[in-house]
């Protein structure tokens, strides 16, 4: 099935509570969402899976959680305040922003051009100003005093805080290279967006590593790093396919022509999905040489080198790093689960297809209705299973109703109590509920007893 277009998939995410548009009883904010209960829960279980397949299931990674403002110094050293930059043109009829890149790559809709060739303002065919160059860093300050020694500034990025703590974590960790250092965190970026929900925005949240090797004997020809490289592409690109569960040919890696490079970078490849709009990066895996630890020693004074046990000397680490944006993977999520289909009446059914280990909620507990001799029995078994999975309860409405509810919020399996369960007109109940899958609508009837056994095997380890 082809992906929704992105006002579908706006629509779902507001009206069942996985993203809002921020401010939005004052107007909105341009470029800036908020999480509600189910996105958070979505954010939090693919960060979660990201962690546990580069962290917890690794002997060579580590975690760390640096301060989000810190010393300015560490922008001058990696690079940002001279080149973190993006070149932006005005309108000079409409007075809007865009970036010029951005307008040439169509990102804005169709490209228009005057007389000349020259591509004109999206909005109104006005003419644009030259290019200048503008720095995505937020600027702030710290203490009372605005002055040029308060300025501070917000992370565009989440490495850097990993590079200047590397001699700290090396050394109280006792790492043998090759290692990595693993971080979740917000990052900000002040720049011209062109508005597609929450791929781009001005707050983000990333997921990064700098997995820390031996630098090549050749630096001209760095054979085994580039390997490395290869390697760490090949297993960023299987966790989409085989953790979130992204269908192979909305995929495809694109590796950076030399005049796009960062300027730390020797190589980059983007994995990239097909988006409603076109081909997106997804997540980036750039190989960073020493560039960032021999930057950072230099400007300080403190060298972050690593002493070399098999060589008996002292090296300067090259750097591989993956890095993935939470925000952008969890859009991409809810874009692939989408699913239209008939249910068991051939009425049409909305459902978004997580894998269990991604899905918000993993069981919802439904008394077939309202009546209150099912309450104790339907209370009982959501208390048994709320410690174990995130899970819902609801007895509002028709059940047929709530199953698609369900289904729309993308819970894998509903518990239902039933008259069964509990018994009537005298008779005493079975004791046992139905357990009902999402996809198939398979219906399968357990004893209470056994419920959390059955949930687990259909779960998994989500």
């Amino acid at each position: 099935m082809p992906a929704p277009d992105l006002e579908t998939i706006v629509s779902l995410a507001k009206r069942r509570g996985f993203v809002f548009p921020s401010a939005e009883i004052y107007g909105g904010f341009a470029n800036a969402y908020d999480y509600g209960p189910l996105g958070i829960e979505l954010k939090r279980n693919i960060r979660e899976a990201w962690w546990r397949s580069m962290v917890r299931e690794r002997d060579d990674v580590v975690g760390l959680d640096a301060a989000l403002i810190t010393n300015p110094q560490v922008w001058v050293g990696s690079g940002h305040v001279a080149n973190f930059t993006d070149p932006l043109v005005d309108c000079k009829k409409c007075q809007r922003r865009f970036r010029a890149d951005h307008l040439e790559e169509g990102a804005y809709g169709e490209i228009i051009r005057d007389a000349n060739g020259n591509i004109v303002c999206p909005n109104d065919g006005g003419e644009l100003t030259e290019p200048r160059q503008f720095n995505m860093m937020f600027r702030t300050q710290v203490g009372p005093v605005a002055d040029e020694s308060a300025i501070a500034y917000l992370p565009p990025e989440t490495a850097q805080g990993i590079f200047v703590n590397f001699d700290n974590v090396a050394q109280s960790m006792r790492k043998k290279l090759p290692f990595g250092i693993a971080q979740t965190r917000v990052s900000f970026r002040n720049e011209i967006t062109p508005g597609r929900f929450i791929f781009r925005t001005l707050e983000f949240e990333q997921m990064e590593m700098e997995y820390f090797c031996r630098p090549p004997k050749d630096r001209n020809n760095p054979a085994e790093y580039l390997e490395l490289h290869r390697h760490w592409i090949n297993e960023r690109l299987n966790w989409y396919i085989n953790v979130v569960g992204i269908a192979p040919e909305r995929l495809r890696l694109r590796d950076h022509d030399k005049d796009e490079l960062s300027h730390y970078s020797a190589g980059t490849t983007d994995i990239e999905y097909l988006f409603p709009w076109g081909w997106g990066e997804l997540e980036g895996i750039a190989a960073r040489t020493d560039f960032d630890l021999s930057s950072h020693g230099a400007l300080s004074g403190k060298p972050l080198s690593y002493f070399d046990e098999e060589t008996n000397e002292h090296v300067v680490p090259w750097v591989i790093e993956p890095a993935a944006g939470l925000s952008r993977t969890l859009a991409v999520t809810l874009l692939e689960a989408y699913t239209e289909e008939p249910d068991e009446k051939g009425e049409n059914r909305v459902v978004l297809k997580f894998r269990p280990n991604i899905a918000p909620i993993k069981v919802a507990v439904l008394p077939l209705s309202k009546n209150e001799v099912l309450r104790p029995t339907a209370r009982r078994v959501y208390d048994l299973v709320r410690p174990l999975w995130m899970a819902q309860y609801d007895e509002t409405q028709s059940i047929g109703r709530r199953y698609r509810r369900q289904d729309e919020i993308g819970t894998p399996l509903c518990v239902t109590v039933d008259f069964q369960t509990v018994g009537e007109k005298g008779e005493a109940g079975d004791d046992a509920v139905t357990i009902r899958e999402r996809d198939s609508q398979a219906q399968v009837r357990v004893p209470i007893s056994g419920l959390v056994a059955a949930l687990r095997e259909r779960l998994g380890s989500s």
